[in-house]
Parts: C-alpha cells; structure tokens; sequence
C-alpha cells in the first residue's frame, strides 16, 4: 500500500482494446487451446474474488457467446480506467501542504512541468501547548520555489479549514481564485478585515458543470452535500489523465436545499476513466452511512417544545443549513431571533445577501432588544460551540456578555461535535453552562448534529462511481487515511496502487505509475488573530518552555577588583520551585556564583555578555542535575 521509493507499475493495458470492445466476441469452450493456457496463467488482472468459469461444451454455440460477451462487458466496466491511453507519457505531481496526518489546514498543489493549480487554502487550530496562537496557517515556503508556475487558486467550499488562510497567502503572493458565489462571498469578507479588499478583482466566479481552462488543467466542480452551502468536488482533466478529488463530501438523498450529490456527474467521469482519485477521509472509521442533515430539524421541533424560557442555539457558523432550519422553526412558532457573534453575524448576512436564506427582516432584533420580548419569544443564535474563550456563548457562561444574561430557564442547544483537540474546551464550557443553572442539550440526544462526511458506505460508493486506476486518500490523520485505503482495497483498487501520503509528500503519477519522489518543506506558521500577525517559532517556544519549566532571574553586582559578588543575588523563580523553597534555591545560586566568579578570566568582566552566558550555562547545568527541567535562565549582571 505504502510505496516510498519504488514506482508502481501498473501498466496492464495491453488488452486494452480489446475490453473497450465488448461486441467483438472469442467464443471458447472446456477444450480450447486459449482456455487451457489462461487456466494455467490467470488473468493477473481480474478482480479479487473472480474466479474464472470453465463452459461447458454441451452447451449451444449462442449461449457460450452471451456468457462470453457478458462477461467481457462485466470485465470492461469494472476497470474504466483501462481507456486512459496506455502511450500517454506525461506526468502530473500532487503535493500536499496541508490536511494529511491532521484535520483541517487543507492545502494541496497539483502541477505539470509547465503550470500548477493550488487546491484549497485552509486554516487549522492550534493544541493547549500552543500558548497565544489562536490559528494556523500552512507553510507556504513550496509555493515560492514554484510561484512563475501557479496559474490559480481552486477552492472547493468556504470552510474554514478550506479558505481560513487565503489572506495570509495573498499578503504573499497574488493568484487569480476560482470558486462559486458563496465561497468567493466569504473570502472577500475576510480580505476586508485584512486590508485586502482591492484583491477581489482576482476573482473567478465558476458554474458549476461548466469546464474551466486553467494553466494546462482543465477543471470541472461538481456539486457535493456536505455541512455548507455550495459544496464541490472537482473534475480535473490533466495532460496524464483525468483526476476527481472529492473534497470534503457525504451523500445525503435528502438536503435542505434539494440539491444531491451530483451522483451522474461523477458517474460520467467514471465511465469515461480517470486515472486517480483524491476522497475524503474523515469518517473513514465511521461504518453505515452518514444520516442526513435534514434529522437535525426533527430534533429542533422537539427541544423547541421542550424549552421553558430562551433558546440559546450554537453551532458552526458556517454551518448555513444547521442555522437555516432552527431560524425557519423559530419563525413558525413565533420566535424572534437574535444573532450574535461577530462570524456568525458575517456568514449570515452574507447568505441572506446571496438569497441562500429567505428570512424576513421583521423576524430579526438586535442583542440589546432581546430584553424587550418574552423569554418564551426568543431565539438566539451565536457562536462558540467549540468552547472558545473568547467565543459568545464563553461569555455569556462567565457572565462577562454585555447584553446577553443567562437564566435558569433558558436552554442552551450545542448543535456540534469537538473538533479534535478541542475537547477540554468543550468540556470546560459545558461545566460553566451548568454551574450557571441552564438546560444545556449535546449529546443525550443522538440527532442534534450530523456529521458533513461520508462514511464507510458513502466512501464505497464513491469509489464505485468513480473506480479510479490509482487512488489517494486525503484530508485526516493517518489512522483516517490508512482505514480510507483498506475500503478502497475493498472496493477493487489494488493495494499497490495507493500511497499513504503525509503533509509535503510529493508523489508523481503517469498513466503507468505512481510513486513517491520527494519531500517538500512544509508545516504550520502561527498566527495571532487578536491582530492578524505572525508569531514567530522561537516565540511559541519559549512560551512553551516558560509553561512547562518556568523561569529563572538572577541579578548580581560583581566587583570587578577582585571578581567576587558585592552583597547578595536577588533571584526570584516563578514556575520552578515552591515559595517554601526560595530561599534555599535562592542560597544554591549564591554558592555556584561564588564558585565560578573567581575561575572567570579577568578580561572577560569587560564583556557583559559574557559572564552572563558563563553564569547561564553553570546554573543550567545545576537546575538540570537536580530539578529536572530546562527553566527560561535570564542573568542581570552589573560590574562596579
């Protein structure tokens, strides 16, 4: 499966001809020459599982050719990919940067020896560890080695994890963006937070089923379901062949909108051959099929009922569908609704604008007019159901919201799963809710969120559809991806023809192989949203130093007459050593000085610096022996 170094040839494309034909007919029976050899040497080719069928010779010359033809027409359509001309010699080169071996930051280049595509540009969160970053942004160090090359941005959908890090690319490097309305909408709002309003004129508003030429791609989006508006994977015709990449998709029969999965569409490229597949890997642990976004309004109904006072509803604010249906149920049991948060504000506007929503403008009141009506009247959509501090629904737990009070009467609806790693915030945030006396509903009830991601069948099927040559599995950790590839065995990809990729893996595909050729530099770049910057590496890490081994000041007068220590050193600790214990700590950095001053070659007392980086690495070496941790040290050294 796994195949770092050595190219997997597949290039069996011999017979070729001979299965796009399935109405020339080689009728054979249990003596026949040809059948005895291809007993002795199966077909290397045929699926897993098939055996070859002796016929019988008693049976008629017409029925041995309609078995022979239906099985010929059964071998053809299993292996589409047996179109893709096996003369073809080009090569194309897929590299993610983002979105492998993590969730979220999903960022990916395809690229020929002329011109490259960039697929998506998504944020990711930071863990606990890292202290003061609020988001993060893929390492965009590949794109400048081949920046003459790109002819375009391809975005597939405006979440977060997909546009989240657009600004920051384009305060780097200017591209023309191809996407739908809605995506575009959303990117443009957060070029304007970021100064970068005049950059809108690098967009390219694409139809869906309509082929764009990009560079030497040409790029199909096809409409998914998923947790948002507009959702696409993409068709792209490449001089090697064809490439589907799924996004982020699950198969819902039933969605708000009524718009499916464009199953035909993906069909259509499926019969026509495509060379290799990118899909989803999220749910690949999650057997059966994803249920549909339309149960969650069942479970609105209910806990609508349910409610006493307010409802308090959060969940992802792009999550439009999800918003849609609790604001529609609102509306019919007479309800007011009171957005709040600063990104939810934003994405709903920005679809009422569209026309993605039709809601009435007299349905809607402000936070401070919430007051003014009824309990029983209100509903209140805000953001923060991933537990952020600074989030509304945060504030309103520790009461520090400016308008918005809890009361014990209120219900608090958490309509959303913890993004991974986020899960003590989430739980710390439930405890705040309940210590403030509300009704909070999560998960007790089994409907109150779906996932936006196929699972196991839904993967199946899309591996049906398309049955790819080659097949990649994208967007997950490992442990996501690796299961994804088992399915995509299941479902008739020879192992040998799927690699486990990780973030800056380059793997160059042709019509004959697919093989891993390098590694690209890639990684995270923090961010402080507070002020849109960058905070460097070294940054994080002394915070993180000063978090888990804690700091140490040492100020010291030295004489430099006779190189000794002119009173006492004042140190202090913090994060190291129990107030209890200071004085004593304090006594076993005066012993070390006392020691070491006098060894310190007289010349050097005319460097600061250096007899502060002498005194650095001898208390180093002390707190190391007999602490066990690797504090922050910063020596103050004055010389009279």
């Amino acid at each position: 499966m796994e195949n770092e170094n050595n190219s997997i040839d597949n290039s069996t494309n011999d017979a070729s001809q001979s299965s796009q034909n399935p109405q020339t007919h080689e009728v054979t029976d249990g003596t026949n020459k040809k059948s005895q050899n291809q007993r002795r040497n199966p077909n290397r080719n045929r699926a897993k599982g098939t055996k070859r069928t002796t016929i019988s010779s008693d049976l008629s010359e017409e029925m041995k050719l309609a078995i022979i033809s239906n099985k010929k027409v059964q071998e053809s359509r299993m292996t589409p990919w047996r179109k893709i001309d096996p003369r073809n010699n080009n090569k194309i080169r897929f590299t993610p940067l983002g979105g492998l071996g993590e969730i979220g930051g999903n960022m990916a280049v395809l690229e020929t020896e002329e011109s490259a595509i960039i697929i998506d540009v998504g944020m990711s969160f930071p863990d606990e560890t890292m202290h003061g970053v609020d988001i993060l942004v893929p390492d965009f160090s590949y794109l400048q080695t081949i920046k003459e090359k790109i002819k375009g941005v391809i975005i597939t959908h405006a979440h977060e994890d997909h546009i989240g890090a657009m600004p920051y690319l384009f305060k780097k490097f200017k591209f023309p963006v191809y996407a739908t309305p809605i995506a575009l909408a959303m990117i443009d709002n957060k070029f304007q937070e970021h100064g970068l309003k005049d950059d809108a004129k690098y967009f390219n508003y694409v139809t869906k089923r309509e082929i764009y030429d990009v560079g030497d791609f040409k790029i199909e989006w096809i409409h998914v379901t998923h947790s948002i508006i507009d959702s696409c994977a993409l068709a792209i015709q490449t001089p090697a062949g064809t490439i589907i990449h799924t996004a982020d998709f699950k198969i819902d029969h039933t969605p708000i909108d009524n718009y499916t999965t464009d199953l035909h569409r993906l069909a259509y490229y499926g019969e026509k051959g495509v060379l290799c597949l990118f899909s989803d890997s999220t749910n690949s642990h999650n057997p059966g099929f994803t249920k549909s976004e339309a149960v969650v309004g069942k479970t609105f109904d209910e806990l609508f009922a349910k409610a006493k006072g307010r409802v308090i509803m959060s969940t992802f604010s792009s999550n439009i569908h999800r918003i849609y249906q609790a604001m529609d149920r609102a509306v019919n049991v007479g309800k007011k609704i009171c957005i709040i948060g600063r990104s939810m504000e934003r994405n709903i506007e920005t679809t009422r604008r569209l026309r993605y929503i039709d809601i009435a403008d007299k349905n809607f009141i402000d936070a401070h007019e919430v007051g003014k009506h009824k309990d029983s009247d209100i509903l209140i959509v805000t953001t923060g159901s991933q537990g952020e501090a600074m989030a509304a629904l945060s504030r309103m737990a520790t009461d520090e919201h400016r308008h918005i009070k809890l009361k014990p009467t209120d219900t608090v609806i958490i309509s959303a799963s913890a993004i991974p790693g986020n899960e003590g915030a989430v739980s710390r945030l439930m405890n705040l809710l309940m210590k403030a006396g509300v009704t909070v509903r999560y998960r007790e009830f089994s409907d109150i969120h779906v996932s936006g991601h196929a699972a196991q069948e839904e993967q199946k099927l899309m591996l049906r559809l398309i049955q790819p040559k080659f097949f990649l599995p994208v967007h997950g950790e490992y442990n996501h991806i690796s299961q994804h590839a088992q399915t995509g065995i299941l479902c008739g990809v020879p192992e040998r023809n799927i690699i486990l990729m990780s973030d800056g893996d380059q793997v160059e595909i042709t019509p004959k192989y697919l093989k891993k050729v390098k590694t690209v530099k890639s990684g995270k770049t923090y961010i402080d949203n507070q002020n849109n910057r960058t905070i460097e590496n070294s940054v994080v890490l002394d915070r993180q130093k000063l978090a888990s081994d804690g700091i140490v000041n040492v100020v010291a007068q030295i004489s430099q007459e006779n190189q000794r220590l002119v009173g006492k050193p004042v140190v202090t600790t913090y994060g190291l050593v129990a107030e209890k214990e200071t004085k004593r700590f304090s006594k076993e950095i005066e012993d070390i000085l006392e020691l070491l001053l006098p060894s310190i070659k007289p010349e050097a007392l005319k460097n600061h610096t250096i007899v502060e980086n002498e005194i650095r690495v001898a208390l180093k070496r002390h707190i190391v022996r007999t602490k066990k941790r690797y504090p922050l040290i910063i020596p103050t050294i004055f010389i009279i």
